[in-house]
């Protein structure tokens, strides 16, 4: 018995191509209680899991939509609303007690049993982005919140079908996504809810309520005569462990979120629940992506957790499939991690092209839904989004947009008109983004010589300079390279730098130039500043912002 407590602790935290060569996948399986791995030829190791090669059609995909939707959508007042509301004198802590009370008398969980998402029409949405030219669809499984948006196994009362909506959603995403042809996501958050929920662990300082405990404490037997009555609220805060160091700096510290730095150790119970309740998601849902709002894997490196999942769900892929088509997402990933799954930067892109596929997931307002930002005309334009796309496909990568849903499980009118012409340009253009890959440089132009770099896991979009005209962004199908300009050049006459006579880039002869959106032959010059090229008569605004020329 103590050598088997031995071995689980350097599986958990050396796991390595050693053990488990020198143990076997069998050992890896019996040693955990739950779920079990799928056999395959990949191992909970990050050695095994470099054998990764991206799949063709999400190279191909280039562009997703993604619901990141879940309760903490319901009062719409922004993002990471269940930790801020316990975050005395935040604005979302302010907005709380007007809207619901004090949260030692209303915490989130009460959030959670409001939220009904009465006019969700998945298939309706899943229509309008596939219309807007979505190649794949991500829903939010769970996110730090820790509650489940599906019929979990594991997290058998704290879920969508037991509480609040009382639907499965996932399974409702999934089914409308298939319906529609497209490939379907999940993203995975709850890893982090030991720490990200210790706030409610908290009471105020000041004030009326100064001393009284928020609800994060609260056990079973405290239900009674309640809403909760007979269900453990731990099993949705997890707080039932000591703070970790600093644990009162509203600031999350960022080493603690990659579980060090003063950090309290998450028990195996947590760890293991997460595993099965993450294996349970994937084997009830089949999705073709599993994004991990993680840096590296969830819960990397005090467990081999997602490891595990990781090799599962390659191995189950192969298995049903006959070849590899799931992909991973995951944050903050160093040159050797990036080949076991898809490197992901938040609000941010690449600044060059990667030698591997990645992505970009960001969204057009705030990642939970947030009202202040509809009525102050908060959104991304569809111009920025397209422009956003083009430069990141340039670079070899893929964008995921999320649109945010409101506690019904609608969108906004100001959201749709987005969607709608992001699609209009896309039902032109499209040809330039899907099945292409990078050609010898990504662009040319003012915007790549200002720009912001990378911090942390991303966060450098919007940063630099503005895109115009002179800034061109080009990618290849076959014979064809694909040139767009990020505006419209005043004199309607686009000049390509890097297409240049003699040019080292494109040293062959110029056979034709293309308008993409009608196929228009256009009359062009290669001198010796650039390729000159008289762009047609300008139609409407909205599908000019990126403006796309066929070269071959």
């Amino acid at each position: 018995m103590k050598r088997r407590t031995l071995i689980k602790g350097m599986a958990a935290t050396l796991p390595s191509l050693w053990l488990s060569r020198a143990l076997g996948q069998n050992f890896f399986e019996d040693l955990y209680a739950g779920e079990s791995m799928a056999k395959g030829p990949f191992q909970p190791t990050w050695e095994s899991l470099q054998n990764y090669k991206t799949p063709d059609w999400f190279r191909d995909a280039k562009f997703g939509i993604w619901a990141h939707w879940g309760p903490q959508c319901q009062p719409e007042a922004s993002d990471w609303y269940a930790r801020n509301m316990y975050e005395e004198g935040s604005w979302q802590y302010k907005f709380h007690l007007e809207k619901y009370g004090h949260p030692s008398k209303f915490g989130f969980k009460d959030v959670i049993n409001e939220w009904k998402a009465q006019n969700w029409d998945p298939s309706a949405l899943v229509s309008l982005y596939k219309n807007a030219g979505a190649q794949y669809f991500m829903a939010m499984a769970n996110h730090h919140d820790n509650f489940d948006l599906y019929d979990s196994k594991y997290q058998k009362h704290w879920n969508a079908t037991k509480i609040g909506p009382k639907k499965d959603l996932i399974g409702g995403w999934a089914k409308a996504a298939r319906k529609n042809g497209l490939p379907f996501g999940v993203s995975v958050h709850a890893s982090h809810a030991w720490r990200w929920y210790e706030v409610a662990q908290r009471a105020d300082k000041t004030g009326q309520y100064a001393g009284i405990p928020y609800d994060g404490k609260l056990t079973k037997a405290d239900g009674k005569g309640k809403w909760w009555d007979g269900l453990d609220p731990q099993e949705l805060y997890a707080q039932n462990h000591p703070l970790s160091k600093n644990s009162f700096d509203n600031n999350f510290d960022v080493g603690q979120w990659d579980w060090g730095n003063g950090v309290y150790p998450p028990d195996k119970a947590y760890i293991e629940k997460f595993y099965n309740r993450t294996i349970d998601l994937i084997n009830k849902y089949n999705p073709d992506v599993v994004y991990f709002d993680d840096d590296q894997l969830p819960l990397w490196p005090v467990s081999d957790a997602g490891l595990r999942i990781a090799a599962h769900l390659y191995n189950k892929s192969i298995k049903q499939y006959g070849e590899l088509r799931a992909v991973i997402n995951g944050k903050m990933l160093n040159e050797h991690q990036r080949k076991a799954m898809v490197w992901d930067i938040e609000r941010g892109q690449a600044n060059e092209i990667q030698p591997l596929p990645w992505q970009t997931d960001t969204c057009i307002g705030s990642w939970h839904y947030d009202r202040g930002l509809y009525e102050r005309n908060g959104y991304k334009t569809a111009k920025t989004v397209i422009q956003t796309l083009v430069d990141i496909v340039s670079k070899n990568g893929n964008l995921m947009l999320n649109i945010p849903v409101r506690g019904d499980g609608t969108i906004d009118e100001k959201e749709r008109k987005i969607v709608e012409q992001i699609g209009a340009w896309m039902k032109a253009n499209s040809e330039s983004i899907y099945g292409t890959r990078p050609w010898k440089i990504f662009g040319e132009g003012p915007a790549q010589e200002a720009v912001a770099q990378l911090s942390a896991q991303g966060f450098n979009e919007g940063r630099g300079k503005p895109f115009t005209h002179e800034d061109i962004r080009f990618t290849m199908k076959g014979e064809a390279l694909y040139a767009t300009a990020m505006g419209w050049p005043q004199d309607g006459k686009l000049v390509i730098k890097s297409l240049a006579k003699n040019s080292q880039h494109f040293p062959k002869e110029i056979q034709k130039v293309e308008w993409l959106p009608t196929k228009q032959l256009l009359t062009f010059e290669r001198t010796g500043e650039g390729l000159v090229v008289a762009l047609p008569e300008k139609s409407s605004d909205e599908l000019t912002y990126a403006n796309v020329i066929r070269i071959v």
